[in-house]
């Protein structure tokens, strides 16, 4: 299952109101839920989520805790009983708020990787009425739960060719996950590539992420190196990065 995109920076808040060109309103009400994102220090097994409704109705919602992982470059959701969500469902009332408490069950251990879910806050539709399309709002709430020992990322970086095509990968080695973001390639010539649209930024721990590069020109051939510059949660990055063949 592939996670949905609905995360900003600080407050998520959606509110949308759209005219189709048939002349039927499609409506969707507007929430906020704060944290955007979770984290539990090592040992904590529990955590509180605020779900606000900013419309001018009530609305109720469902609220769903899955496993987190990344296979093959693509973000992978599972249903667990791990993590338990309390309420899993809520009706709110117009500028009021619903308090959602989450338990982990089990954290991680000493040398264990970080374990990772991920909250969906699903709106649940409304009676229908004559003339209104209800558009219903999924968000999406990473959880990030810490072993008891130190855990750091630790992500190794090739570009691959693939007949005309350039990725770079991004192979995560440590125990905990890390965001790669801003990321520019610079070429032996002075040309500077930037990756595709590649979804979240985040590389879990033990996974392998792919970023599809945009190239006009010439490609590199197996055995130069290009220069690397991107901002992480782990710091800035700035290194050189071999070029591969596919295997």
């Amino acid at each position: 299952m592939n996670i949905c995109r609905l995360m900003a920076a600080g407050k998520i808040l959606a509110a949308m109101f759209i005219v189709l060109s048939t002349g039927v309103a499609a409506e969707a009400q507007a929430l906020s839920v704060l944290p955007v994102n979770i984290f539990l220090a090592p040992g904590q097994k529990a955590a509180t989520l605020t779900v606000t409704n900013q419309g001018n109705s009530d609305t109720a919602i469902q609220i769903r805790g899955y496993a987190w992982s990344q296979k093959d470059g693509d973000d992978q959701l599972m249903a667990s009983d791990v993590l338990v969500v309390s309420p899993p469902i809520a009706s709110i009332a117009p500028g009021a708020t619903q308090v959602v408490r989450l338990i982990l069950r089990l954290p991680p251990l000493s040398g264990e990787r970080e374990f990772t879910y991920r909250i969906l806050v699903d709106q649940i539709p409304p009676p229908a009425e004559p003339g209104i399309v209800h558009v219903v709002l999924r968000l999406s709430i990473p959880i990030f739960a810490l072993p008891t020992t130190r855990a750091a990322s630790i992500v190794r970086y090739h570009i691959e060719l693939n007949g005309g095509q350039m990725v770079l990968v991004g192979i995560n080695d440590g125990l905990r996950h890390d965001a790669i973001r801003d990321i520019l390639l610079s070429t032996g010539d002075g040309r500077k590539l930037k990756t595709g649209p590649g979804g979240l930024p985040y590389i879990l721990a033990g996974a392998t992420r792919r970023w599809p590069i945009a190239v006009q020109g010439p490609l590199p051939l197996p055995g130069e190196t290009l220069r690397l510059k991107a901002h992480s949660d782990s710091g800035a990055i700035d290194e050189q990065v071999s070029v591969v063949a596919a295997p």
